[in-house]
């Protein structure tokens, strides 16, 4: 669901699905194979979707110009897990994400809900999921309140229904004195917080959540790890993005690490881990580390022992 700053939506063009694939057995995550910019490469056979995951990822890939932005990307997302995608910033984590919930058409590959294809059934696809948007798509002249009860009407849930949803979500989130504020005048971790109630309102299969605890003070960010997870014990499947390894070490059972718009490792957080911590897991994985030598300017000279300061 987005939002934007008017009262109403503008009409969007039909869109075009690609051609989808059968549903079949169950294919494992992999990690994502070179891809090659040739006259060919987007006709590449796809392996077929599992129809017992909650979100199967095939062969996606997205090319910006001359940019590949993603590449290739393979992933199974079991039902019912607390699954993150981890990468460094620019790894290609939102661009899968808007892809994968059919808010950015891919370049080549396919996308599918258990087992049914996102952009051949794109309005039921999005039915079932709960898509935490931009701040910068909320409309900014509504108050919390009215900004939940819209989101929960779009998605046909009756007034009576979602105002109490909304009140219900506000006290969870911490906002029960903010709810008449208008959204302008929230604060970023605010605005987060309102957001991620958007994506939770119509109690949906599957949520999607991009960097959701980005701005968040530690006492709200604690509320939402245990509204997350008891979602997820419950049977919904959460997949987040984060660069923050200690907290999806904690909350996730699933991850897959992404650097430069391919998958490197994807599977149980044990698993990718192997026996390391995810941090260490990951930069040993994904790199980048080195030495700041050239920075000897920044060291803070400590007078001797009895020698006063200038």
């Amino acid at each position: 669901m987005q939002m934007q700053g008017q009262s109403q939506e503008p009409q969007q063009q039909p869109i075009q699905a690609p051609q989808p694939i059968q549903a079949q057995h169950q294919v494992p995550a992999q990690p994502s194979q070179p891809f090659q910019q040739s006259q060919g490469a987007f006709q590449q056979p796809l392996m077929p979707f599992n129809p017992s995951a909650a979100m199967s990822v095939r062969g996606l890939t997205k090319v910006f110009t001359q940019k590949i932005a993603v590449n290739n990307i393979n992933l199974d997302i079991p039902t019912g897990s607390f699954y993150a995608l981890v990468g460094p910033n620019g790894a290609g984590k939102t661009t899968t994400l808007k892809m994968a919930t059919g808010l950015l058409r891919p370049t080549a590959g396919a996308v599918a809900l258990s087992g049914t294809d996102v952009w051949s059934h794109l309005n039921q696809s999005k039915r079932q999921m709960g898509i935490m948007p931009d701040s910068d798509a909320l409309f900014a002249r509504l108050t919390g309140l009215q900004t939940l009860v819209y989101a929960a009407m779009l998605r046909g849930i009756d007034r009576e229904t979602a105002k109490s949803r909304a009140h219900d979500l506000l006290t969870a989130l911490d906002l029960t004195e903010s709810a008449n504020v208008l959204v302008q005048d929230y604060s970023a971790g605010m605005t987060k917080k309102i957001a991620l109630g958007t994506s939770l309102i119509h109690s949906p299969k599957i949520l999607v959540l991009d960097e959701p605890f980005e701005a968040v003070d530690p006492v709200s960010a604690a509320n939402i790890r245990q509204i997350l997870k008891n979602y997820a014990q419950s049977g919904g499947t959460v997949i987040i993005s984060s660069h923050v390894m200690a907290l999806v070490e904690q909350l996730c059972d699933h991850v897959a690490i992404i650097s430069n718009g391919r998958i490197l490792a994807a599977g149980t957080t044990a698993e990718v881990s192997n026996g390391m911590s995810l941090e260490d897991r990951f930069l040993s994985m994904v790199g980048g580390l080195h030495y700041n030598d050239n920075l000897t300017w920044l060291a803070q000279q400590v007078p001797a022992q009895g020698q006063a300061q200038a």
